[in-house]
């Protein structure tokens, strides 16, 4: 089994470091404990985002490729240092390698209390929705009076303390065994999307580069695309290609379509992409919708699980609010699946939208008025009899929306986005 030991200390001379140093040694029939430094990790700081720095990937990288972790706290006023906590907060900003990750914390303390209120403290970050650990329940190893503990060797002195302390370590990798296999993923079949688009439908125009910035032109020339003053035969009305557009781009929402082939292939210009709720650009039709969203994979993971589920049956409908709301703002991108008439499955309709001002002409009309509540993630958040913004879907990927913390800005960096 692969571990890795992280004292949460910068200092020269750390007993937590010596304590994990020691159980690496000692104990490596149990597990290959490998021992990961934190002194090059910056405080933390959105404004200066180091995600990418070669510190935090590290970090990262090590922590995603181990069974399990095991932290070494001490104890700094009454909680767990100021460095340590700062690296959580890295590893939870914009990537997430804690997550449904098993830990085991251990410490050690110059005084009889062994890091207790530490741990306490440190069990309760690991455990935030941001964080997501898995921290093992019980078996708390506190090392008191540490600097009388270890031998000029840096063995532990006292044989009941080893004992102890294998004991909890094997709990722990037996702890690592059963969280593992309940993370396993099933497959759901969502890795089978194909965001490259590289099949073939029925509508797809082929000898054209859906990377090509105009697309739309080469396709509409290829197929002798209806324009202008052309009449669109529609389900019930017949319009002309302007007439059309116009009517799609007075809307109040922000339309797109994905189609079945996973090809982003419209939107509804309305405005310029840096007054869009999601910022769209015209080159980006025709694109592939690998091409239109980061390439994060926690947000290929959860693009590719909506659409699965929409093309699939799982969910009619699938809205996530966008981090970061605000009172006065509370955008929702929606995704619905199409269908034919025979039931087939057609793409994706994606509209995105302030619900905010229908709400407030709602609350002016009807004399009602918002209730606040402070676990909501906004201040205007409704009466808590009513329904969150997102319950109109039922689909499991939602729970990516109730994290907007941890949640890339997805519309920054992409249009047809679908948040993480």
């Amino acid at each position: 089994m692969k571990l890795v030991g992280i004292a949460g200390s910068v200092a020269d001379k750390s007993y937590n470091r010596i304590l994990l140093k020691y159980m690496a040694t000692h104990f490596s029939d149990l597990a290959d404990i490998e021992m990961l430094d934190i002194k090059d990790v910056p405080l933390f700081n959105e404004s200066d985002d180091q995600t990418e720095s070669d510190a935090i990937q590290y970090l990262k990288r090590k922590i995603e490729s181990a069974d399990g972790v095991v932290i070494a706290t001490p104890e700094h006023n009454h909680t767990t240092t100021a460095s340590l906590k700062s690296v959580i907060e890295w590893l939870s900003y914009k990537i997430h390698p804690l997550d449904g990750k098993p830990v085991m914390i251990v410490g050690a303390s110059y005084y009889d209390q062994g890091s207790s209120r530490a741990q306490l403290n440190l069990r309760q970050i690991l455990e935030a929705p941001g964080v997501n650990a898995v921290v093992l329940p019980g078996n708390e190893f506190l090392l008191g009076e540490v600097k009388d503990a270890f031998d000029e060797n840096d063995n532990l002195k006292d044989s009941g303390t080893v004992n102890f302390l294998q004991s909890t370590l094997q709990k722990f990798v037996k702890f690592v065994k059963v969280i593992n296999t309940l993370n396993h993923p099933e497959d759901t079949g969502a890795e089978s999307e194909d965001l490259n688009a590289t099949g073939k439908i029925a509508t797809t125009v082929e000898g054209v580069d859906m990377a090509a910035p105009d697309w739309v032109e080469q396709a509409a020339e290829k197929t002798h695309a209806a324009a202008g003053n052309d009449y669109v035969k529609l389900d019930r009305g017949l319009l002309t290609v302007d007439q059309l557009n116009a009517f799609l781009n007075s809307m109040p929402l922000e339309l797109t379509y994905a189609d079945s082939n996973n090809q982003f292939i419209y939107y509804n210009k309305m405005a310029p992409a840096e007054k869009m709720l999601a910022a769209r650009t015209p080159d980006q039709a025709g694109n592939p919708l690998a091409m239109v969203h980061p390439k994060n994979a926690r947000v290929v993971k959860h693009v590719k699980e909506v659409i699965h589920a929409l093309r699939t049956g799982q969910v009619p409908e699938v809205s996530m609010p966008v981090p970061g709301n605000t009172a006065d703002k509370y955008i929702v991108h929606n995704y619905r699946a199409m269908h034919d008439e025979q039931g087939h499955y057609m793409g994706v309709n994606e509209y995105v939208q302030d619900i905010m001002p229908t709400i407030k002409w709602y609350l002016a009309k009807t004399g009602q008025k918002l209730e606040g509540n402070p676990d909501a993630t906004t201040s205007a958040s409704v009466n808590a009899d009513a329904p969150a913004a997102d319950t109109t879907s039922s689909a499991s990927v939602d729970e990516a929306a109730s994290e907007p913390a941890e949640a890339p800005a997805t519309d920054a960096d992409s249009s047809a986005s679908i948040n993480d």
